[in-house]
């Protein structure tokens, strides 16, 4: 997952944006509109990162985190959503964000209850390049799609209600919260005062001392311990694609399939003098044209 920092790091930089095309729709196609459970809070759960690209712990986080607010909590999961971050966020091998969208689609097609929103990769600035979408900003907008363009989610009782929105994110991300000075205070405010995490511990990773320096925000914190160790990264799944190893069943199958077919995370000179070669096959020289291009 990653993090937003008060100085060097772009997830603390506040781009002007003119914010998502026209085009944009916010997914509610598998949002449960109405509880089943009488007495609980509806709840929207939120992940934002990179994805490239997903990988199966990404999708386990959100059923270990269902899991885990049915027996715990006073919770009702209304939804699950990826967000992949903007195209801005320049981190190394990051996919474009189209791609990452679209594989994230791909892994999520047969979940009931888990969403795409590619709010973060449209949003542009005013020069009509990628913008960076600080997670703080990300979660105000699932907060007023949900709750003020929605009006909420309706109860049992046929009321609708505030529907609580928090995100979702492994140890590491609690952790570098825990750092003094790598989080700008008033996003910190944001992302765990108004909206709370739910956060899933990993090996290696020191949960009680992160949460130690973040006590003002306990109450709207839940720590969620992975009880089958899984570390796969996207970092290992490019690392295995660079070197022309299998990723089968580190990934979902239709990822691997959108991966082959697109010929991601595949470095070096022989694929990059391939790659020009198709280019010019498929796109011969024309006369220069003054129409700029749209990043897609």
């Amino acid at each position: 997952m990653s993090s937003e920092t008060a100085s060097s790091s772009p997830r603390g930089t506040l781009s002007a944006t003119s914010g998502p095309p026209s085009t944009y729709r916010f997914p509610r196609n598998k949002l449960k509109m109405r509880q089943t459970q009488p007495g609980k809070t509806p709840l929207v759960l939120v992940a934002c990162g990179s994805f490239s690209p997903i990988t199966f712990l990404h999708l386990r986080m959100f059923e270990m985190a269902s899991d885990f607010v049915r027996f715990n909590t006073d919770f009702e999961v209304c939804a699950g959503y990826l967000s992949p971050v903007s195209d801005a966020y320049k981190k190394a091998g990051l996919a474009a964000g189209h791609h990452r969208v679209a594989m994230c689609s791909r892994a999520i097609e047969h979940s009931p209850w888990l969403m795409v929103d590619p709010f973060e990769t449209v949003n542009c600035n005013q020069d009509g390049e990628p913008a960076y979408v600080p997670t703080a900003k990300v979660l105000r907008h699932f907060d007023h799609e949900i709750n003020t363009v929605l009006g909420g989610i309706e109860g049992t009782d046929g009321v609708k209600r505030k529907a609580k929105i928090s995100l979702l994110a492994g140890a590491d991300l609690v952790m570098s919260m825990g750092e003094p000075g790598l989080w700008a205070p008033i996003d910190l405010d944001v992302i765990l005062g108004s909206y709370g995490a739910f956060i899933i511990e990993r090996s290696g990773t020191d949960v009680d001392e992160a949460l130690s320096t973040l006590r003002q925000y306990e109450n709207n914190i839940w720590v969620i311990s992975q009880v089958i160790q899984n570390d796969i990264s996207s970092t290992k799944v490019r690392l295995f694609l660079k070197k022309d190893l299998s990723v089968r069943y580190l990934i979902p199958d239709p990822v691997v399939e959108y991966i082959d077919e697109h010929r991601l995370f595949q470095e070096g000179p022989a694929l990059e003098t391939k790659d020009k070669e198709k280019a010019q096959s498929e796109n011969p020289p024309s006369e220069p044209s003054s129409t700029k291009s749209v990043k897609g």
